[in-house]
């Protein structure tokens, strides 16, 4: 049978093993996570004073590992070697999650400096047009000179009458 790529493929039997990259890396980050605490280190502490303190005062029948304590040695160097991938691991997924969000933070800081530029560009226009906007004041002066230049063409000060309005 062909494989069409527009249907999911059926399940059947694999070779090797099937997991979820996904569930795996949330699980190398918390045990990473529990890795890097005092906590996790008072534990371990502890474990080795207790394995040791067993092996050199416990009656010799329940010993199981005498001293130059090869069992804690090779238990210690597998914790290690789970450890490191773990911690690389969770690493790994970190700084892909912060490439992800300086690129968002690049990003929105572009849109800003956008938005300042033309904001910035919009009051400079504003400021443009209002030094070509009359004012009240200079309205004001205005009109006093013309007053002043309608006396002078006139001559001295003669009141107009003024006709009263008629009803309609």
């Amino acid at each position: 049978m062909t494989e069409r790529l527009d249907q999911p493929r059926e399940l059947g039997l694999r070779l090797r093993p099937h997991y979820d990259p996904e569930a795996f890396g949330r699980l190398s980050e918390q045990i990473a996570r529990f890795l890097g605490t005092a906590r996790f280190i008072v534990y371990m502490t502890v474990f080795v004073a207790v394995w040791i303190l067993w092996n050199v005062f416990a009656p010799q029948g329940l010993r199981f590992d005498p001293f130059p304590f090869i069992f804690l040695t090779l238990m210690l160097s597998l914790q290690a070697s789970y450890a490191a991938p773990l911690i690389l691991l969770a690493q790994n997924r970190q700084d892909d999650r912060d490439r992800v969000q300086n690129e968002h933070d690049r990003r929105a800081a572009e849109r800003n400096q956008a938005d300042v530029e033309y904001l910035t560009r919009e009051i400079a226009a504003l400021r443009i047009a209002l030094g070509e906007v009359a004012t009240r004041d200079y309205l004001r002066s205005e009109l006093q000179h013309l007053a002043e230049d309608l006396r002078e063409a006139r001559g001295p000060y003669e009141p107009v009458p003024v006709r009263p309005k008629s009803p309609r």
